[in-house]
């Protein structure tokens, strides 16, 4: 009759119906005794668990029984094991069962016997399911309350302007508490800045604050942070935690994602903007459907491709099953970051279940599911700004290629190798990063770097047109180089591995594309990227039955040389004409120059190869390149009228179209970001145990059912992958969602305070914290959509209230009533986090590189291997000093100055940092050679803009927003003159005023 059991009246209204012939007391016996198992037995004995191996899920499992047997013996309860189990041997022992909770009553007992008694009836096809702790009333599924601010009694006139402050003191006055006064000056522009900015204020702009006499003064200061762009950069850090963005897949092969800033970039653009939150929601799971023409639509779904990937699981292996599960880890991570991020609720919980303390049945998980089952993560274009001008110079661009193929021909120019490998006709019409798989042969785009499942010393046939083939060569052995069996037995054994395709334009991870002071890579040049160990062959007869010219004597000429990114490594390149060397295999590296190529090729010759080795060390760094790499017929013989007049035509024609070129300027910037790929939908079924070996029921794209304000149903099987994301976007963003705008004013008010007016910024459900001002919530999620979504003046009704200004000192008598400050008696104090601190001390020191956007800063030394290797080092020079927000995010590999002041696992949704106390920390802000470094550019700095004690003032201030007291400057010049100016600054640096708000 029913499988699932969410509505739980209707379920026992059916159940009714199904007994009603056996007369009203039977009925509501039997009803009643379904009701005592559900309750009572079922969380130990349903169909997962079957503790003692017993399930009563169904009549039929009852019948079954566990190890010892029947659980029930139909009509006759004595004998029945199940009352034995529920009954007490004697008085005052407890009985067997219930192993928790409270013993059945006498009177739940004596209604099993009768059920059993009359026949134990059982609706056809109910199977009973363990209740969730909550249902669809729990208080965050319910509306938006519409609150009006309480007018409480002795309500001080300063906290009588902000509806936040008549929440917070009706709340205290109810435990007859009292608000702490304002906090100073100095400690309100500090904290201003920190908390909207991440950075700590100049001494003069704390002059400016302190003695600004204007009524409004701490409200234009508010104003000037928050148009400042460095809000945007504060806040997208606390995103970004949401979204766990990094800039690697992290698992065993935790490979770059080189595109994934965009994303970040996105966020802080999007805070700085004020975008309306619920249009910021949005694009970041619907964007490319919402707008498929705009560039941040696009980059914005960056946030569902934001947390980890397997890549072996996913591309590597071979196993069905582990690829299945590597998919499957993949859409719960999707499902549980928007769910979790916009939501707050736990929804992963009912992957292998019915979520057990919160409404939400396993069906709803896979509903979601169904949602992102056609979206995979991947590099995807950025369409460029001025679509119609970037489409004219491409078409310019397409008749300008065919122009100079024509001219290339009738002037023996020659064609360009590196254009043909880029799909092109080996006059410009190659497409850069276009190349072909070494694997199959077939034409392919992107950069990929390492390649699995290769095999060694076989020739693989390609699918381009004048390109033989290509062959991977491995171990010492003679190795095929030809369709037609031409082998080349004299190579050094390599290591068997290679990276990425055979492309046009640099490979995966290349340092360099210059030879000799000219960049390949640029306009008027080519570029056939070879990393090792790739042997390719082109076909000159295919090439001569095209283009006649080159039955005559033709010469091969290129630039071969290294673009690899470690000094330490090398490789060996080589030219061969049918198999004999016309280059000899030769050792090139980072200090190689460009090795000119000039080769004759005899008319009878087939095949050109060319060849790039790892030179025994097994490929790590070897992006062998040739450059301009072109094959050029002998002069042609004398050209007939006809062909003059062309050339003539043709020429005119080039003119005419570089001169348009011009006019158009530059094509619109354009590139690539790490974001959502999509794709056609994937058939989901509710998984048993959330196995996918072990499909149950398919589902369709559907909504949580627990939020019955809005209909659960988004789309049909048939839709495309795009509507389905758009339909959930609309779901989430919908005014009736009571949770979307609750969860993102409480996670405003966490970053702000130090704790949510719910505690677990996400988690809204029965297991999450209880809201200390349940009111003030509703008002503000009702003030969001009332400020039209704008999280600027949601930040401004924040930090303008007294509430917020109030001093952080203690108060024992407060302290006793509300030790966890709950109720806001006071102002938190609480350390910053970790790039906060960093950012501060760049700050400080003067040397903070204030560049915003773009790739990050890698601050490590990066190593191809089969698994990337990370090695960090201290970051010593201005291009490292940028904020921490920009750093490059590796999962894996952590580094280890962060960590230790608390930086979170990137791998891992954060929705609030751990602020733990140890000594490794304070050994990391005292000794590590970044802190050291900025301890004496922060010495450097004092030393230039003051003398003399003056340098002690203008430390304090930079470092604490205040002057030394007298005590503090005698100590200080003390330490000064015993040691020196960098100790001073290192103890300044490392003392807990300078990492803690008040």
């Amino acid at each position: 009759m029913m499988n699932n059991m969410r509505a739980r009246p209707a379920y026992f209204a059916a159940m009714m119906m199904c007994l009603w012939s056996q007369g009203a007391a039977a009925e509501e016996n039997a009803a009643a005794a379904l009701a005592i198992l559900e309750n009572h037995c079922i969380r130990c004995h349903h169909e997962e668990s079957r503790k003692g191996k017993l399930s009563l899920a169904t009549r039929a499992d009852l019948l079954k029984g566990g190890r010892n047997g029947a659980a029930i013996t139909v009509g006759n309860p004595d004998a029945s094991r199940l009352i034995k189990l529920v009954t007490p041997e004697e008085a005052g022992v407890p009985p067997d069962m219930p192993e928790e909770g409270q013993p059945l009553t006498a009177a739940q007992r004596q209604t099993l016997r009768q059920w059993i008694k009359e026949g134990a009836t059982w609706p056809e096809g109910l199977v009973l399911k363990e209740k969730p702790k909550a249902d669809h009333t729990w208080w965050s599924l319910q509306p938006v309350k519409a609150v009006d601010p309480p007018t409480p009694a002795g309500l001080p006139p300063k906290w009588e302007k902000n509806p936040i402050d008549r929440f917070v003191f009706a709340r205290l006055t109810e435990r007859s508490l009292l608000p702490s006064p304002e906090a100073d000056r100095r400690t309100l522009v500090r904290r201003l800045y920190f908390d909207l900015l991440g950075l700590p204020p100049t001494p003069k702009e704390v002059d400016a604050f302190v003695n600004d006499d204007a009524p409004d003064a701490y409200e234009k200061l508010v104003d000037q942070l928050l148009a400042s762009p460095h809000l945007g950069e504060r806040w997208a850090r606390h995103w970004l935690d949401i979204a766990h963005y990094a800039d690697t897949h992290g698992f065993e092969r935790d490979m770059r994602r080189d595109h994934a800033w965009r994303y970040r970039d996105y966020v802080i653009e999007s805070f700085n903007s004020d975008k309306p939150y619920d249009r910021f929601l949005q694009e970041q799971i619907a964007g490319d459907v919402i707008d498929p023409t705009n560039p941040d639509a696009i980059i914005a779904t960056g946030f569902l491709a934001a947390g980890p990937f397997d890549f072996v699981g996913q591309v590597e292996t071979q196993s069905g099953a582990l690829r299945a599960q590597a998919r499957a880890d993949d859409l719960d991570d999707m499902v549980t970051t928007v769910i979790s991020a916009a939501m707050g609720l736990t929804v992963n919980c009912a992957r292998c279940h019915d979520h057990k303390i919160d409404p939400i049945p396993q069906k709803d998980y896979y509903a979601l599911w169904a949602v992102f089952s056609g979206v995979k993560r991947g590099d995807r274009k950025v369409p460029a700004a001025g679509d119609g001008i970037a489409k004219e110079i491409a078409e310019t661009k397409k008749q300008q290629a065919q122009v100079l193929a024509e001219l290339g021909t009738l002037e023996g120019k020659g064609l360009d190798l590196a254009d043909i490998i880029g799909g092109g006709n080996g006059s410009g019409t190659g497409v850069k990063t276009q190349g072909i798989d070494p694997r199959t042969g077939k034409p392919t785009r992107g950069l990929v770097g390492y390649l699995d499942g290769v095999k060694v010393n076989a020739f693989v046939p390609s699918a381009v047109e004048f390109v033989d083939g290509i062959v991977i060569p491995g171990p010492k052995a003679v190795v095929p180089i030809s369709s037609t069996g031409l082998t080349l037995e004299d190579l050094p054994a390599t290591g068997g591995k290679t990276w990425d395709y055979v492309q046009l334009g640099p490979v995966h991870s290349q340092r360099s594309t210059e030879l000799s002071g000219i960049n390949y890579n640029s306009d008027g040049h080519s570029l056939l990227g070879l990393h090792a160990n790739k042997i390719i062959t082109f076909d000159l007869d295919a090439i001569r039955a095209k283009h006649p010219e080159y039955r005559r004597r033709a010469t091969f000429r290129a630039v071969a040389g290294y673009g690899g990114r470690e000094a330490s490594a090398h490789a060996l390149c080589g030219v061969y004409l049918d198999g004999k060397p016309q280059l000899k295999l030769t050792r090139v590296d980072q200090d190689t120059p460009g090795i000119p190529i000039d080769i004759d090729l005899d008319p009878k010759a087939r095949f050109l190869t060319l060849v790039a080795l790892d030179g025994g060390n097994d490929i790590s760094h070897d992006q062998v390149f040739f450059g301009d790499p072109r094959l050029v017929p002998d002069a042609p013989d004398a050209q007939t009228p006809e062909q003059l007049a062309r050339i003539k035509s043709l020429r005119e024609e080039q003119d005419r179209l570089q001169k348009r070129l011009v006019e158009l300027g530059p094509m619109p910037a354009e590139g690539q970001v790490y974001a959502v790929v999509s794709g056609r939908p994937e058939p989901v079924h509710v998984l048993q145990r959330g196995d996918p070996a072990l499909p149950l029921d398919a589902v369709a794209p559907a909504a949580l059912s627990c939020i019955q304000t809005l209909d659960t149903s988004l789309a049909k099987l048939e839709d495309p992958e795009g509507k389905r994301r758009l339909a959930l976007a609309k779901w989430i963003t919908d005014p009736a969602n009571p949770l979307t705008s609750r969860v993102i004013v409480n996670r405003l008010w966490y970053y702000h305070f130090g704790q949510g007016i719910v505690s677990t910024p996400s988690d809204f459900g029965f297991a999450g914290g209880r809201p200390s001002h349940p009111e003030l919530l509703d008002w503000l999620a009702g003030e969001l959509g009332r400020r039209k979504g704008s999280l600027k003046a949601m930040h401004r009704l924040i930090v303008t209230s007294q509430t917020y200004r109030q001093s952080s000192m203690s108060n024992s008598a407060a302290a006793s009533v509300d030790a966890d400050n709950r109720l806001l008696w006071r102002m938190n104090p609480h350390r910053l986090e970790v790039e906060a601190v960093r950012d501060a001390v760049l700050t400080v020191s003067g040397s903070l590189n204030t560049k915003m956007g773009g790739p990050g800063y890698e601050d490590f030394k990066y190593r191809q291997e089969y698994a990337p290797v990370y090695t960090f080092f201290a970051p010593d020079r201005p291009e490292l000093w940028r904020r921490t927000i920009y750093r490059f995010v590796v999962r894996t590999t952590p580094n280890t100055f962060l960590t230790a002041l608390d930086c979170p696992d990137p791998s891992v949704l954060t929705p609030t940092r751990n602020r733990t106390t140890t000594a490794l920390q304070s050994l990391a802000l005292l000794n590590n050679r970044f802190m050291m470094d900025q301890a004496r550019l922060f010495a450097q700095r004092l030393e230039r803009e003051a003398k003399g004690d003056e340098r002690i003032d203008m430390a304090f201030r930079l470092a604490f927003s205040r002057g030394p007291t007298e005590v503090e400057k005698k100590l200080a010049l003390e330490l000064v003159q015993e040691q020196s100016l960098f100790q001073f600054c290192r103890m300044l640096l490392n003392a807990n005023e300078f990492v803690y708000v008040d």
